[in-house]
């Protein structure tokens, strides 16, 4: 990459995630890798078929005469996010809310195979969040998608629960746990998703798990996503396709609005939304809502 710049003594750790194998880049002596606790369970051995490559570096290239692409914050409390491109290349400068200053930055080729950074503050919050991004970003054309929801595994299957944040989804994965034996947590907010060669769509453990650490090297085949909102009485429906693929597109991670990521997007969605059964789950946060979940889900 022809922007960066003077490398530092440098060591390099490779990881795997949903089957994506990604190396990290950071000197001996950076006090990140004591934070990166997260990442420990999906460690490797090295390789040449990394999907990509991070890597820190000293100073970043002065943004302020590129061209800007957009300004995402999808609410006040929640990160700002500053893109801009040039030659190429996509620079992303990321605040922790909309009006702090910036605290990380970082840089990206057009294949989305390198990625180089540098962070000024928050440095868990800011490399967590960046790494969530760029992996999104690097394997959204590989059958990927990154998908916000907590997970729980019961009878070797995965069930996904999507909502809008404050919803409950980490509730009712605990009133699985809770009250159906032999349920357990997979990821309490970003796991993988990713479709295999035979065509099944599988739900993978990732490093990013928001507030609960729950960091598991595991995958389980999709039994089913449901999307909860709360209500005072418990039901349940199936989705059309037609709301299963809307509720899909907004609850990933990527660059919609670059064309060749949002064809791949469509072509995951589309199979993912024709294959796994979707369900609309009004409910309140008790155990009754789980059996009347899981007794319904489960039957497919």
């Amino acid at each position: 990459m022809t922007y960066l710049c003077a490398k530092l003594s440098q060591m390099r750790r490779t990881y795997k995630v949903a089957g994506h194998r990604f190396a990290i880049v950071m000197p001996d002596d950076e006090a990140g890798w004591n934070e990166m606790g997260n990442y420990e369970p999906f460690i490797v051995d090295d390789g040449d078929d990394c999907a990509f490559v991070v890597e820190q570096i000293q100073d970043f290239p002065d943004t302020s005469k590129m061209v800007k692409v957009t300004t995402c914050c999808n609410a006040p409390r929640e990160p700002r996010f500053e893109i801009y491109e040039e030659n190429g290349f996509r620079f992303i400068e990321m605040a922790p809310i909309y009006e702090a200053p910036i605290c990380c930055r970082f840089l990206m080729n057009k294949e989305f195979t390198k990625f180089q950074f540098q962070i000024s503050n928050y440095w868990q919050f800011s490399f967590n969040t960046m790494m969530k991004i760029m992996f999104a970003f690097a394997t959204a054309l590989k059958g990927t998608l990154q998908i916000h929801s907590s997970v729980t595994m019961k009878d070797g299957k995965g069930y996904l629960f999507l909502g809008k944040s404050g919803t409950g989804k980490s509730t009712h994965s605990q009133l699985w746990i809770n009250n159906l034996e032999g349920c357990s947590l997979l990821n309490d907010d970003n796991p993988v998703l990713r479709i295999s060669e035979d065509g099944v769509f599988h739900v993978y453990g990732s490093p990013w798990s928001g507030k609960t650490p729950c960091y598991r090297n595991l995958d389980v085949p999709i039994g089913a996503i449901v999307k909860l909102r709360q209500a005072k009485q418990n039901s349940i429906r199936k989705m059309s396709v037609t709301e299963a693929y809307a509720t899909i597109y907004s609850s990933f991670t990527g660059m919609k609005f670059v064309k060749e990521m949002a064809d791949a997007y469509h072509a995951t969605n589309f199979k993912l939304t024709t294959t796994v059964p979707f369900y609309a789950l009004d409910c309140l946060p008790d155990a009754e809502a789980a059996f009347l979940c899981y007794n319904t889900v489960s039957q497919q």
